[in-house]
């Protein structure tokens, strides 16, 4: 099976690589492997995977993650639904 793709480039999902530990919770939590580590520092590696659960921002003790939970699909969604192409409201 492929990889689970939500929408294309709508994710709100940000790293702050200088923040991080490199502790790994974000890719223990992250139900869809969004994350691994490279160097002892998380990065992103399947960013339209996310499904915006926000589990890897609560979860971060560096602060290093941010996600806005369910905000990038609610906005592809409704900008879908307007003819929109863009990812703003």
């Amino acid at each position: 099976m492929g990889e689970l793709v939500y929408f294309k480039d709508v994710v709100t999902l940000k790293l702050d690589r200088k923040k991080c530990v490199g502790c790994g919770m974000c890719i223990i939590v992250c139900p869809h492997a969004v994350f691994d580590l490279e160097i002892k520092k998380a990065r992103i590696v399947s960013r339209d995977a996310c499904m915006e659960c926000g589990a890897c921002a609560k979860n971060c003790p560096a602060e290093a993650v941010m996600v806005e939970s369910g905000e990038g699909c609610a906005k592809a969604i409704v900008n879908e639904m307007l003819g929109r192409k863009c990812d703003c409201c």
